[in-house]
């Protein structure tokens, strides 16, 4: 495990502030103990700093994870957000949207979000931001991209797209063997 480079906490941080904006500090000073962000094999591990103490007598080739898996790295050094960061990308959220009951299957088998299956959207969310999918019962099922703005939601046609699909909790099923 080695900290992020320049490069890579900038592109990780980018990605991050689509969901989150400037709450990324609070993930990192936080009042019950320090935790930090860590790479390895080109996964983003978040860690509390007590337990990456705790591991540095593990060698690197036996050392399978630490802490919450936020993404990987791919090949071409572009950030990929993974599901298993939700909890904390949830709590954190600038931007928000709910899905009607129909809609919450749909979205959990990896669709978009249409007009028809918006409950609610947060006031002023502008295009392609990034947003954590609530259902009605304030769950939080996955995150997307706005397609629209709010203010052009209000009069699309029912059968439009709202918001983009990047990761739902169906996916912990779908590919439990690539989330390790």
């Amino acid at each position: 495990m080695r900290p992020l480079s320049d490069e890579e906490t900038k592109v990780f941080f980018e990605k991050l502030a689509k969901y989150i904006g400037r709450n990324i500090r609070l993930l990192i000073d936080r009042q019950d103990e320090p935790h930090c962000f860590r790479l390895q094999k080109d996964r983003v591990y978040y860690v509390s700093e007590a337990i990456m103490k705790a591991a540095t007598p593990v060698e690197r080739k036996k050392l399978l994870s630490l802490g919450t898996c936020f993404g990987k790295f791919t090949k071409s050094k572009k950030f990929r957000l993974q599901i298993t960061a939700l909890p904390y990308i949830a709590q954190y959220a600038s931007y928000k949207v709910w899905v009607k009951t129909s809609q919450e299957l749909s979205f959990l088998y990896g669709n978009n979000i249409l007009k028809s299956g918006l409950a609610r959207i947060t006031e002023g969310t502008p295009q392609y931001q990034g947003v954590v999918i609530y259902s009605t019962t304030d769950i939080p099922l996955g995150f997307g991209v706005t397609a629209k703005s709010t203010e052009e939601c209000r009069d699309l046609d029912p059968m439009a797209i709202v918001v983009f699909h990047q990761g739902d909790v169906g996916e912990y099923l779908r590919n439990e063997s690539i989330l390790v």
